[in-house]
């Protein structure tokens, strides 16, 4: 299944010339780039696809989302939360 799913960035570095950070998806937490997001902080809640961060999101939105995910079963298989 391809979803995007709302993860809040905990740590940003650069790796080689590329902004990255990891993100913490309410317990797993994975490594995402963030080529497409240059102005994205610490804290704010964004859209990971396929190891890129695609979008910002408001933290209510991504909470509701996180919730809707994991409800149907989908958070545990995508990140294993």
């Amino acid at each position: 299944m391809c979803l995007g799913i709302p993860g809040r960035i905990t740590e940003i570095w650069e790796d080689r010339g590329t902004r990255m950070a990891l993100i913490d998806f309410g317990g797993a937490t994975r490594t995402a780039c963030l080529a497409y997001l240059p102005d994205a902080a610490v804290g704010d809640y964004t859209i990971i696809h396929a190891g890129f961060a695609l979008t910002v999101v408001d933290e209510a939105a991504a909470h509701r989302t996180l919730t809707t995910f994991r409800e149907l079963g989908i958070l545990e298989t995508e990140v294993g939360t």
